[in-house]
């Protein structure tokens, strides 16, 4: 009896729901990725039911394909770059092999099913074999917000951008390495628990703290020295998001004509992998990247990009989807550069020579092991101390000697970095965590207040402080923000509390951070910019996609500079009144997930391959 021919076209319907829902929708609907990709799930699961009960090919044959996908994957892992074994947390090669060998199995059924039985099977082992094969022959940079896959492939062997630097200078790191260490500095032992814990409250004094204005803002700089900071002389932009650490600039007016008058690039560098931001003072800004086994801290020359020193640990930090490098911006003050990296280690700094001062081991002395994503939090200098916050504990170190002074509750993961609360004469510090807020008063770490706001993924962003008791924290999942929540910050005899007034998902920012501006919340709402009401959290607006950009308010002129995730620099209106985008131009190559700083009519913005400098043009000059 004749066999019955295959049938086909169910693997042809299922395979094109596939290609659409992978390719096409991510393009047309950025903001459908998620649904995109579970589409191309269900797909690849269709296409291979397909196969298995409805193809109408002989049992061995259909047995026999399965089970040489399972060969070849386990066969061919051995062989992948790293960047594709380690993606998606380790799960990327198994589904993109499942699916591509799904794919190419269509195609050589429906071109063969004219063929010999034998030829025929030959064709669909090479299509499911090929399928598998092919990712042993790229590498990825990454995901990024419109392709939750990753989608910044390259063949393996062609070079990584950071491979391409250290080509081109190879020995720069240790020619510019500072002074040798003093006698004094030293990598910390591990500390005890009991060491570190606060003590319970004492009855003291505590002076207290002029209560900044409710849109506390990077005040206008003077005119940068050029011979590095001086510790009496307050830096124009300190570390992470400006001095107050909420991402506001004032004092600069920029003329919003690009197309007649566009910002001028003064500079362009390339720099190693990373995600830190700047800190400026002195002529210098510092920043953090990562040059072969060797995690930097670099300074460089403000005017001309030229470096002046660069600080090795002998630490390399690494995840697919992030890509290499330390993810937190260094903090300057008191003549001083704190910085800590991916790994853990904090760094205190001659911020004039590059001297190591003190060096501690943060995720040995407070025991957590390094997060999935890297330990991420900015160095806070509040007086003399120098806290951070690894992972969900937060931990203070004298900023002289390094010597650690207390050491907060081990709570649930997060990325966010230690915010400082000035309310009722005390410094409350803040930080945001899969388990909701929580303060320490910074000057004993005991615990202040805590709100509960649990979420499935560990929060990245910053809180915002709206006045001295009202406080934006935010919530994630592991597929983005959850939304914003206001609260009230109170006094009642001895206990602090910390009440919620109102939540929103008008703005639900996943790691990119928000502004506050004349009573409203501006910021991304995924990939797509958003503004709220501060009264009740109402939503204003939502338009513009940026992917997962960056933004800074320039507050005199009610606009943001928002950086977009492909390297575009655009001014978008900071009213309540509407989305409007004044200027939109190229700056940067590459996925740009840094944040921007403006000092004056300065800018300095950067990504994992490279950093430049732009002169804002001022209005009405």
């Amino acid at each position: 009896m004749t066999p019955r021919p295959l049938r086909v076209w169910p693997g042809i319907a299922a395979a094109t729901v596939f290609v659409v829902s992978r390719f096409a929708v991510p393009v047309v609907l950025p903001d459908a990725g998620f649904a995109a990709l579970l589409t191309s799930v269900v797909a690849t699961a269709a296409i291979l039911l397909w196969w298995l009960f409805f193809s109408r090919a002989s049992w061995p044959d259909r047995l026999g394909g399965l089970a040489l996908l399972i060969v070849a994957i386990v066969a061919f892992r051995p062989l992948l770059h790293v960047s594709i074994k380690g993606a998606g947390m380790g799960t990327l090669y198994y589904l993109m092999a499942v699916q591509l060998a799904a794919l190419l199995l269509v195609l050589a059924v429906v071109a063969s099913r004219a063929m010999a039985s034998g030829t025929r099977r030959a064709v669909v082992a090479t299509a499911i074999v090929a399928g598998v094969a092919f990712l042993a022959f790229i590498r990825t940079d990454g995901v990024t917000s419109t392709n939750l896959l990753g989608g910044l492939y390259h063949w393996r062997w062609t070079p990584t951008a950071e491979e391409q630097l250290l080509a081109a200078a190879p020995d720069v790191a240790a020619a510019l390495a500072p002074p040798l260490a003093t006698a004094t500095s030293s990598v910390s032992e591990p500390q005890d628990a009991a060491s570190l814990a606060p003590e319970p409250p004492r009855a003291t004094a505590i002076e207290p703290h002029e209560t900044p204005p409710a849109d506390d803002a990077t005040p206008a700089p003077a005119p940068i020295a050029s011979s590095g900071p001086s510790p009496a002389t307050p830096s124009p932009w300190p570390g992470f998001r400006g001095a107050a650490r909420n991402g506001i600039v004032r004092g600069i007016s920029v003329d919003t004509r690009w197309d007649v008058t566009p910002p001028t690039e003064l500079w362009r560098r390339r720099v190693g992998p990373g995600w830190s931001s700047f800190a400026v003072g002195g002529g210098r800004l510092y920043t953090q990247e990562q040059r072969g086994d060797d995690e930097i801290v670099a300074c460089y020359d403000v005017a001309t990009g030229e470096p002046v020193w660069m600080h090795s640990d002998a630490v390399r930090f690494y995840e697919s989807n992030g890509g290499a490098g330390p993810r937190a911006t260094p903090t300057l003050a008191g003549g001083r550069v704190y910085a800590f990296g991916a790994t853990g280690i904090l760094n205190a700094l001659d911020a004039t020579t590059g001297a190591r001062a003190w060096s501690r081991d943060v995720a040995a002395d407070v025991d957590r092991d390094v997060p999935g994503w890297g330990f991420s939090s900015s160095p806070l200098v509040v007086d003399d101390l120098v806290i951070i916050a690894a992972s969900g504990t937060l931990a203070a170190y004298d900023a002289a000697t390094g010597e650690p002074r207390w050491r907060g509750p081990t709570e649930p993961g997060s990325y966010s970095s230690p915010h400082l609360l000035q309310s009722g004469g005390v410094d409350h510090v803040v930080l945001v965590t899969a388990a909701g807020a929580l303060a320490l008063r910074a000057t004993d770490g005991v615990l202040l207040w805590r709100h509960e706001w649990e979420s499935a993924g560990a929060p990245v962003v910053q809180p915002a402080v709206i006045d001295a008791g009202e406080l934006l924290t935010t919530s994630s999942a592991m597929t983005g923000g959850i939304g914003l929540r206001r609260l009230t910050i109170a006094k009642t005899g001895e206990a602090w509390t910390a009440v919620e007034r109102w939540t929103s998902n008008g703005l639900k920012p996943y790691f990119n951070d928000f502004v506050l501006h004349g009573g409203h919340a501006y910021g991304f709402d995924g990939n797509i910019l958003s503004s709220i009401d501060l009264l009740d959290g109402h939503r204003n607006w939502k338009g513009g996609r940026y992917g997962n950009g960056q933004l800074v308010l320039l507050a005199d002129q009610d606009l943001l500079l928002v950086v977009s995730e492909d390297g575009d620099l655009a001014l978008v209106g900071a009213t309540p009144a509407g989305y409007t985008e004044h200027a939109r131009i190229p700056i940067l190559n590459g996925k740009t997930w840094n944040h921007p700083v403006v000092v004056g009519d300065l800018l300095l913005v950067r990504n994992g391959e490279e950093m430049a400098a732009f002169r804002l043009p001022r209005a009405n000059r």
